[in-house]
C-alpha cells in the first residue's frame, strides 16, 4: 500500500485542482439552493486527502533516494523538453508545508468569510493556488516549474482582485500581475536560452551542464540574471518589490498563504537554480547585493506603517531578502531553513492579523488598542508567531539565523551584521505592532471587540502548536545541531539583538499623534520610510513616463504616418480602377490583343538585353 502511494504521489498536486473544479458550479450560480458552504467543503476535503497522502508518502520516502518521473512532451534534433518530477524528502517536505497551511487557511476562510456572497469563488481560487504550489514543490523540470510561476501570477490576480468592485483592488490586482509578469519574461528568456544551449530543462541535466559550463562571462552573466529575475518578482525583492505591499487588498485568508506560501515558493526555485546561478560570479553577487538591500530597506519601512498588514508585509520582503543572501553566499541548507521558519510563523501572524480585521473592521493601527483584553487568543497567536520569527529561543527562528550567523561569522562577518540588524529591526517592529494592537487603552473600534469565532481560533490553536513544536520537528529530522557546538558569542549576539529589538519597541513612546511627527527632520525620514523611500514615485517619473511618452510617440507615428499612409496606397488603388473602368470595351478580340502587344514588348526587351551582354559570335558558337 505504501508503494502505492508513493508511486501515486504525482497526483497530489491534482487534490486541489479537484476541489477548485467541484467548486465551479457553486461559484457561477448554478447551484443557489444549497448555499457556497458545500463548494468550502469540498476544497477542505480535496486538501485534507492531499495532506494524508503526502504525510505517508514523505514518511515512507524519508533518507531514501528519490525517485523521478519524467513525461516527455516534445522532442525535436538534441532538444528534449519534458514534465519531470522528483519525489524525493525534500520535495514531499515542501509539498507537505503547502498542503498543510494551505488546509489551516481554508478552515480559517470558512469563518472569515461565512458571509462572503462569493465564499465559493474565493475557495476555488484557493484550490487552485494549492494545486499550482503543490506541483512546484514537485517539479523537477525549469520548464514545469516556470509554467507552475505562471499559475500562481494568475492566481495572484485573482485573489487580489477578488472583491474586484473597489477601484484600489482593482489596481492592487493589476500592478502585482504586471509587476510579477516583468520578472517572468526575463525568466522565459533564461529558461529558453538554457533549454537550446543544453538540450534538456530537467533539473539533473542542468546541473551536469553546469558544472563543465564554459561560456564567456558576459554570457554567463546576462543568464544568470535573467534567471533570477523571477524569483526576485516572486519574493517581492528589490526592484520588483512593491506588489507585495499592494496586494495586500485580498482577503486576510489569501494574504495568509501569499506571505508564507507564495513568496516561499520563489525562494525555492531560487535554490534549485543555484547550482546553474553559480557559473556566474557576477549574479551570485547580485544576489547578496539585492537581499541586502531589500532586507535592511524593508525592515526600516515596515516601522512606519500604519496599516496592519503592510507593516508584516514588508517584514516578509526582508526574510526573503535573508533568503537571497543565503543562495547568493552558496547556503542552500541555510535558505531552506528560512524559508520554512518564516513560512509557518508568518502564516500564524497573518491569521492574528485577519482575526484583528474581522473583529474590528480596521487595519489602521493608530485605531486599535487595548485587545490582548478581550483576544487573548489572537494575542497568543501574534506573539508565538513573532517569537518564532525573531530568534528567540528555543523556537525554530533562532535555530535558521543561528545557522546563518555560523555560516558568515568567519567568512563574511558583515554579513553577520546585516542578520543581526535584520532581527532587532523585526523585533522592533512586531512589538511596536503588538502593543498598538494588544496594549493601551482600547480605543472606539476596539472597545466591544469579541473574541473570534472557534472556526477562526481552531487552525489558530493549530499554528500555535505546530511553531511551537518546529524545534522538536527538526531535532527528530536529525537537522538541528547539539546545544554544546554551538560558538558562545555567536549565541549571545544573537539573543541580544532580539531582546535589543523588543525593549527599544518596548520603551519608545508611541502616541497616537507620533505617527505624524512635528519636527520637519523626523517627518521627513518619517514619510520617507512610509512611503517606501519614494520609489513608487521614482518609478511614475522614470520608468512609467518613459513607457508614456514612448507610447504616445508610437500613437502618433501610427495615426499620422502609417495609417496616412496606408489610406493614400488604398485610395490610389480606388481612383486607379475607377479611372480603368472606362477604358474597358468588354470585347475579347480586344483583349487578346492587348496581352500579345504586352507579350511582344517584353520578349523584345528581354531579347536587347541578351543581346547586350553576349556577343553574336559567342552565341553562334555555343550553337
Amino acid at each position: 500500500m505504501t508503494e502505492f502511494f508513493i508511486q501515486t504521489s504525482w497526483l497530489i498536486p491534482f487534490y486541489g485542482l479537484l476541489g477548485a473544479i467541484f467548486a465551479v458550479p457553486w461559484a457561477i450560480g448554478m447551484i443557489q439552493r444549497t448555499g457556497p458552504r458545500p463548494a468550502a467543503y469540498g476544497n477542505i476535503l480535496m486538501t485534507l486527502c492531499a495532506y494524508i497522502h503526502g504525510s505517508v508518502v514523505f514518511s515512507a520516502i524519508w533518507n531514501q533516494p528519490s525517485q523521478h518521473l519524467t513525461i516527455h512532451w516534445f522532442q525535436i534534433a538534441d532538444l528534449d523538453l519534458s514534465f519531470a518530477l522528483e519525489i524525493s524528502s525534500l520535495s514531499v517536505g515542501s509539498m507537505q508545508l503547502v498542503t498543510g497551511l494551505s488546509l489551516l487557511a481554508q478552515l480559517f476562510a470558512l469563518g472569515y468569510m461565512e458571509k462572503d456572497y462569493a465564499l465559493a469563488r474565493f475557495f476555488a481560487l484557493m484550490g487552485f493556488f494549492e494545486g499550482a504550489m503543490s506541483g512546484l514543490a514537485l517539479s523537477n523540470s525549469l520548464l514545469l516549474s516556470y509554467c507552475f510561476l505562471e499559475l500562481l501570477t494568475l492566481s495572484t490576480y485573482l485573489l487580489v482582485g477578488f472583491w474586484y468592485a473597489q477601484p484600489l483592488v482593482v489596481k492592487a490586482s493589476r500592478d502585482a500581475f504586471l509587476t510579477k509578469r516583468v520578472g517572468d519574461v526575463l525568466l522565459l528568456m533564461g529558461v529558453v536560452v538554457l533549454s537550446t544551449l543544453v538540450g534538456s530543462s530537467n533539473f539533473p541535466d542542468l546541473y551536469e551542464w553546469a558544472k563543465t559550463a564554459n561560456l564567456p562571462p558576459i554570457s554567463a552573466t546576462l543568464l544568470c540574471l535573467t534567471l533570477l529575475a523571477g524569483p526576485t518578482g516572486k519574493c517581492a525583492q528589490f526592484p520588483l518589490h512593491l506588489w507585495l505591499d499592494e496586494a495586500m487588498e485580498a482577503p486576510s485568508p489569501a494574504s495568509v498563504l501569499r506571505n508564507s506560501l507564495v513568496v516561499s515558493c520563489g525562494g525555492y526555485v531560487l535554490v534549485t537554480l543555484q547550482p546553474i546561478l553559480a557559473i556566474s560570479p557576477v549574479a551570485m553577487a547580485t544576489l547578496v547585493t539585492i537581499g541586502t538591500v531589500t532586507a535592511i530597506g524593508s525592515s526600516l519601512v515596515a516601522i512606519a506603517q500604519i496599516d496592519i498588514k503592510r507593516a508584516l508585509s514588508h517584514s516578509t520582503s526582508a526574510y526573503m531578502g535573508l533568503v537571497f543572501i543565503a543562495v547568493g553566499m552558496q547556503y542552500r541548507n541555510f535558505a531552506l531553513m528560512l524559508i520554512l521558519v518564516h513560512a509557518i510563523a508568518k502564516a500564524l501572524m497573518f491569521m492574528s492579523v485577519g482575526s484583528v480585521i474581522t473583529t474590528t473592521n480596521s487595519q489602521n493601527l493608530t485605531e486599535m488598542g487595548g485587545l490582548g483584553k478581550t483576544m487573548p487568543i489572537t494575542a497568543s497567536g501574534f506573539v508565538v508567531g513573532a517569537a518564532g520569527l525573531i530568534g528567540l529561543l528555543p523556537l525554530g527562528g533562532f535555530w535558521a539565523m543561528q545557522q546563518g550567523i555560523d555560516h558568515f561569522w568567519l567568512d563574511s562577518p558583515w554579513l553577520v551584521g546585516v542578520l543581526l540588524l535584520i532581527n532587532a529591526l523585526t523585533a522592533f517592529n512586531f512589538t511596536r505592532v503588538f502593543r498598538l494592537v494588544f496594549l493601551g487603552s482600547s480605543q472606539a473600534k476596539t472597545r466591544c471587540a469579541p473574541e473570534i469565532s472557534w472556526q477562526m481560533a481552531l487552525p489558530m490553536l493549530g499554528l500555535i502548536a505546530t511553531t511551537l513544536s518546529v524545534p522538536a520537528m527538526l531535532r527528530s529530522l536529525n537537522i538541528l545541531p547539539f546545544w554544546m557546538s554551538l560558538n558562545q558569542h555567536q549565541v549571545i549576539l544573537h539573543i541580544l539583538s532580539g531582546v535589543l529589538g523588543c525593549v527599544l519597541g518596548n520603551t519608545i513612546t508611541l502616541q497616537r499623534t507620533w505617527l505624524q511627527p512635528k519636527s520637519k527632520t523626523a517627518r521627513f525620514f518619517h514619510n520617507l520610510l512610509a512611503y517606501d523611500f519614494y520609489i513608487e514615485q521614482i518609478y511614475r517619473f522614470s520608468v512609467i513616463l518613459a513607457v508614456t511618452q514612448f507610447s504616445k510617440f508610437t500613437n502618433w507615428l501610427d495615426s499620422n504616418l502609417v495609417d496616412k499612409l496606408v489610406n493614400l496606397v488604398g485610395l490610389t488603388t480606388q481612383k486607379s480602377g475607377q479611372s480603368l473602368k472606362y477604358s474597358t470595351s468588354g470585347l475579347s478580340q480586344s483583349y487578346v490583343l492587348t496581352i500579345f502587344l504586352g507579350i511582344s514588348i517584353l520578349t523584345g526587351f528581354i531579347s536587347w538585353k541578351f543581346f547586350q551582354v553576349f556577343n553574336i559570335s559567342e552565341i553562334l558558337s555555343i550553337l
